[in-house]
C-alpha cells in the first residue's frame, strides 16, 4: 500500500459516505453497490472478504447476510442481531 492510499478502514468509511442510497436505509450492500469490484481494483493484492471480516471482528463494521451478498453497517446503525442459538434454546427450556 502506498503512502497516499487509503487504509481499508478509511476506504470503507468513504464507501459509507458516498455509496449509500439515502432511500435504502443505513446499510451498504457490498455487491449491488459495486463496493467489492471497487475494492478489488483499489487493492489488487487484498481479498475484500478477508478484510471486511477483519473489520467485523474488530467491531468496526457489522456484516449481515442478505440475498446476493452481505450488507455492511456502521455498528451504531446496524439492525438488531438475531439471538444466538444458545439463547434460543435457553428460552425453550432446553
Amino acid at each position: 500500500m502506498s503512502d497516499d492510499q487509503l487504509t481499508v478502514e478509511e476506504f470503507v468509511a468513504r464507501a459509507f459516505e458516498k455509496l449509500r442510497a439515502p432511500d435504502k436505509g443505513p446499510g451498504l450492500h457490498v455487491v449491488y453497490s459495486n463496493f467489492m469490484q471497487a475494492f478489488r481494483e483499489y487493492y489488487p493484492d487484498l481479498d475484500p472478504r478477508e478484510e471486511l471480516k477483519k473489520l467485523a471482528d474488530a467491531r468496526k463494521i457489522v456484516l449481515l447476510p442478505r440475498k446476493g451478498g452481505p450488507v455492511m453497517y456502521k455498528p451504531e446503525e446496524a439492525p438488531s442481531l438475531p439471538e444466538k442459538p444458545r439463547e434460543t434454546l435457553k428460552k425453550m427450556g432446553l
